[in-house]
């Protein structure tokens, strides 16, 4: 019986947490750490984990040929030395170009394989009709790579997809993304099904976060870039901060 109770502390040792952190606040890297690397980039998630993240955030959209690509915007003219639509592009099409650094465009499969369980994964459902593809793409690495519901955050904007993914994959936490200031606060993270409000630091105030603690919902704020900001926001009691600077966010 010992034993058995040794074997299962260290199986449970082994598995990344829920969203939590030491200090009370994660530090989340906003598409990895594009303040000193280019954004949504494998560079860029690697730097993040060095920098000591506890979570990684990025965005992703489906292409023509199907895969989950890891991009901010439907264009790649921005990051890339490419033009065109995501939407409208194949794997292979969009494998030829590249970013800053010589970045390729990565897929979520890359980024879920090089981040290997080293911090959580936080996937913002960017594009339409991501949900079932991202759900079954974790289910995947669940049951057949070792890892855990608990290594991934799903967040959106798009509070339908974001529900659509809850349906389908109840076991993850998620959040629901929010730039304004609701009449009803934080009910609409109730309504998302949601674990957390994601909200933008111009939006943020002390009655949002006390209404969101009182659903028992958590609170992570973007995007936090300076000290100044970062003080107010932990001040605040804020759950955790997105920024392009994450190493800024720790202690």
């Amino acid at each position: 019986m010992a034993l058995m109770q040794i074997l299962s502390a260290v199986c449970l040792s082994l598995i990344t947490p829920p969203l939590h952190s030491e200090n009370n606040c994660l530090i989340i890297g906003h598409r990895g750490a594009c303040g000193y690397a280019p954004e949504n980039t494998l560079l860029s998630f690697e730097t993040a984990i060095k920098l000591g993240v506890d979570v990684v955030e990025l965005d992703v959209q489906c292409c023509k040929s199907g895969e989950l690509i890891v991009m901010h915007d439907s264009l790649i003219d921005r990051t890339t030395n490419g033009k065109g639509l995501v939407a409208e592009l194949t794997l292979d099409e969009l494998s030829k170009y590249r970013g800053p650094s010589d970045q390729i465009i990565p897929t979520l499969q890359q980024v879920i394989d090089l981040v290997n369980r080293r911090c959580i994964i936080n996937i913002e459902l960017k594009g339409p009709d991501t949900a079932k593809p991202v759900a079954e793409l974790i289910e995947f690495y669940v049951k057949k790579k070792g890892f855990s519901h608990k290594d991934f955050f799903v967040s959106s904007f798009n509070h339908h997809e974001l529900l659509t993914f809850h349906k389908l994959l109840p076991q993850i936490e998620t959040g629901a993304i929010m730039e304004a200031i609701p009449v009803n606060y934080t009910a609409f993270v109730d309504d998302a099904e949601a674990d957390c409000a994601v909200l933008c630091q111009n939006a943020i105030n002390q009655a949002l976060i006390d209404d969101a603690h009182q659903r028992n919902k958590k609170v992570f704020v973007y995007t936090v870039n300076t000290d100044a900001d970062i003080k107010l926001m932990k001040k605040l009691k804020v759950d955790g901060i997105i920024s392009n600077y994450p190493d800024r966010v720790r202690p």
